[in-house]
């Protein structure tokens, strides 16, 4: 899901996840690939962009429907094992936020 998200005419909600991540990969790329394929099929999904410079830091925002839809996203079984391995792996330090988005501009091709 490279680029930029299309999402629908607000209000929906944002969850924005800053991270910087610790050395060496031990599985990351292929669960975070897994997590992305696994976002897209939750009801109330509405797209993500991803950007992670070279030092590790990064911004992952997924962008919802609604404030169910992330709670059903947070409790996700496999999200659930990702979520712990992030913590004790994968992750020298991290943020998440939730936001609502009430409004939305922008120059579109």
């Amino acid at each position: 899901m490279p680029g930029i998200a299309r999402t629908p005419e607000p209000p929906y909600y944002a969850v924005i996840f800053s991270s910087r991540r610790s050395p060496g990969d031990e599985g990351y790329r292929q669960m975070a690939e897994r997590m992305v394929e696994l976002a897209a099929a939750q009801p109330g999904f509405l797209g993500m962009e991803s950007a992670r410079e070279q030092d590790g830091f990064g911004i992952t925002v997924s962008y919802w429907a609604s404030i169910e839809a992330i709670r059903h996203w947070q409790v996700n079984a496999e999200h659930l094992v990702a979520q712990e391995k992030g913590k004790r792996a994968w992750y020298e330090d991290y943020e998440v936020r939730v936001a609502k988005v009430e409004r939305a501009y922008g120059k579109h091709e």
